[in-house]
Parts: C-alpha cells; structure tokens; sequence
C-alpha cells in the first residue's frame, strides 16, 4: 500500500467517510474534519508511518507542516519519511 493509500485510509477513518470519497485534493475542512480530528489523523499518520510531523496542534498556522489539502499532507509525509532514510 502506498503512503497515498495509508494517508487517505487514516484521513477517511477520521471523517468517517469511504476512502474513494476523500481525493488529493480534497481539504480536511471539505471532509468535515475539526481540529480534534486533525490531531488524531496527525497521531494515526505519525503511529503508521513511525514519523515524528513538525505540528502544533495550538498553532496550525505556524506548522512547517503544510496541511492545506490531502496532497499536501502526503507529499510532506514522503518528504519526512524520505529524511529518515537519508
């Protein structure tokens, strides 16, 4: 399974919705998630992916972690996995 597919299965967990209906670019607002909800995905992405996400739940908007969309999300999700492999 792909980081993709993972992210989008955790994310859709949380909005209680079908994987097919979340997209890359879908927002977590579109999807109906809250901010409890955002940091319970940030948890389920960290637990899954062994990943430590830059994020503070207190100051989204002062993240290095770009949570703008699903393809956001996933591409810093790689990026992250990627510099542990470094």
């Amino acid at each position: 399974m792909s980081v993709q597919d993972k992210v989008i299965r955790i994310i859709a967990e949380q909005a209680l919705l079908e994987p097919s209906d979340v997209s890359v670019e879908s927002t977590l607002e579109s999807l109906g998630i809250d901010s409890l909800g955002l940091v319970e995905s940030i948890f389920a992405i960290e637990e899954e992916f062994d990943i430590s996400i830059p994020f503070n739940a207190n100051e989204p908007q002062k993240s290095d972690f770009d949570i703008s969309n699903v393809a956001s999300i996933i591409a810093g999700i790689e990026a992250l996995i990627a510099g542990q492999q470094g």
